[in-house]
């Protein structure tokens, strides 16, 4: 079979500009960029030694094929895989472990997919994480909402595209037109001391909620990946009983064994909103200490295989 390589994922648009084929999205080439493919490279040496150790241990390594595309290194479930003692296979009637895997906003199951009865398979009815839908799901599990129509709200809103992974938001006043492939929620204040904003990144297997990435940046980056302090801790030291409730329901409403969901808390009414959801997340994130890259990729290792592994 003809290997595919990693860089035909890209297209050099420019001296400063890659565009993402699979996503349509730009990546800015810089020094910030830089920094982060190097530290990436330290974490990957280290997930290598990993996927060494565990074909040399000689336990028995369960097979995980996906469809329609193939995890990078640079995606999550990649190193967590490999800790976890899966072995990626092609064939999906081999595999043990079937998931889906597309960075698409909307996707369906490959016409052609076939695996034993036995096998589990992982996101395959999670097929619409558009801003739309997610802020619909958490609306039914958590009793309020989210979205807001742009034409009759009065206040600000947060206006962004419907696609994966576009960072693209902007903070405008409503009632403003509404325009094609955008989505609409309200502003959720979730400014800290010291200028920035923090993001609950919230790691989910099997729909529970495992680890939790705390992100903080700049509010001048609100909508952008650049964080400048990252860190780990338990779901259950961030939400109450309730709330962890309520993202367990969000991800059964949207079918999400496996993946990220964004989660902000409000600074005035101090309630959580789900603000996003992606079933191919990347990671761990750059600014995340290695040391804390480790122990949140093992964390997530053990979760996978009492969840998935046979």
């Amino acid at each position: 079979m003809k290997k595919t390589i990693w860089t035909s994922d890209f297209i050099v648009e420019g001296p400063n500009s890659v565009l993402v084929k699979k996503t349509g999205h730009r990546i800015r080439l810089d020094l910030h960029l830089l920094h982060d493919i190097f530290t990436w490279f330290t974490f990957f040496f280290f997930a290598q030694a990993w996927r060494i150790q565990r074909a040399l241990s000689g336990h028995k390594r369960p097979k995980i094929a996906f469809a329609p595309d193939q995890p990078r290194p640079w995606y999550l479930i990649w190193p967590v895989l490999h800790v976890a003692g899966a072995r990626i296979v092609k064939n999906t009637e081999e595999a043990d472990i079937v998931m889906q895997f597309d960075d698409s906003t909307e996707s369906s199951t490959p016409t052609a997919l076939n695996h034993t009865e036995d096998a589990k398979t992982v996101n395959f009815e999670c097929t619409d994480i558009s801003k739309s839908r997610v802020a619909e799901a958490f609306e039914k599990a958590a009793g309020y909402g989210l979205g807001v129509d742009p034409e009759t709200y009065t206040g600000m809103i947060v206006d962004k595209s419907e696609i994966n992974a576009a960072h693209d938001g902007r903070i405008i006043a409503g009632p403003l037109p509404r325009e094609e492939g955008r989505a609409y929620q309200k502003l959720v204040d979730n400014e800290i001391p010291g200028g920035l904003v923090e993001d609950l990144r919230t790691c989910t297997v099997g729909g529970e909620p495992a680890v939790v990435f705390i992100k903080r940046r700049p509010i001048s980056k609100r909508f952008l990946n650049e964080n400048t302090e990252v860190f780990i801790k338990n779901a259950q030291e961030v939400f109450s009983s309730d709330e962890l409730d309520v993202i367990r329901a969000f991800t059964k409403e949207i079918n999400l064994d496996w993946g990220g969901v964004d989660v902000l808390r409000d600074a005035k009414d101090g309630r959580i909103y789900i603000v996003d959801a992606n079933k191919t997340d990347m990671g761990p994130p750059v600014a995340l200490p290695l040391g804390q890259k480790l122990r949140a990729t093992r964390r997530l290792a053990r979760a996978f295989a009492e969840q998935f592994a046979p």
